[in-house]
């Protein structure tokens, strides 16, 4: 009776260790039977910052951060999307025309949401507002020569002037850093 249980348990032990067993051999970038995401998330592939302005069209290339399937390709980080900023009621839109994957280049439809403006940050920071102070301070002690008043509390006055506008009249651009996630869509 033992040697029974002992054969049944080998056979059956023998049937599961050589049973056909499905695998693949897949390189750790491929994706496999993933159906396609309404999105993908890229950044830029400039290694410095970028200042786009609202009223013109830039062509920059994305850069693929997290592979995925989208609009029925398979992107493998890194792979790099073609396609331009341009303008949009309220900012500006990243619009993809292409991408290179593995050499190859392939048509892509795909677009950001509006990238909103900002005060432009080259017209705000300290040596910015100290020129525009230094400027109102100039045209506060010509101002006063003119009208006889001459003191230094014009100068002051000018300088605060000069340092509040240049503030409040800083262009409005589209600021882009290396590793902002831009989403694109289907």
């Amino acid at each position: 009776m033992l040697n029974r249980f002992f054969v049944l348990g080998s056979l059956i032990g023998a049937t599961t260790l050589f049973a056909p067993v499905t695998t693949a051999n897949v390189a750790a970038e491929t994706l496999i039977a993933q159906r396609d995401n309404r999105y993908i998330v890229a950044t830029s592939a400039q290694n410095g910052t970028l200042y786009l302005n609202t009223d013109k069209r830039y062509s920059y290339n994305l850069e693929v951060t997290r592979g995925g399937r989208f609009a029925g390709l398979n992107l493998p980080a890194g792979s790099i999307i073609r396609g331009q900023y341009v303008p949009d009621e309220g900012g500006l839109r990243y619009v993809a025309n292409s991408v290179v994957v593995n050499g190859r280049t392939y048509n892509l439809n795909g677009s950001s949401g509006v990238l909103n403006p900002v005060k432009d940050p080259r017209d705000t920071s300290g040596a910015a507002v100290g020129e525009d102070a230094a400027i109102g301070a100039g045209a506060g002690l010509v101002l006063s020569e003119i009208f006889g008043d001459a003191d230094l509390g014009a100068a002051v006055g000018g300088a605060a002037a000069g340092a509040a506008t240049g503030n409040v009249t800083a262009d409005r651009v589209v600021v882009v850093e290396p590793d902002q996630p831009i989403t694109l869509y289907n």
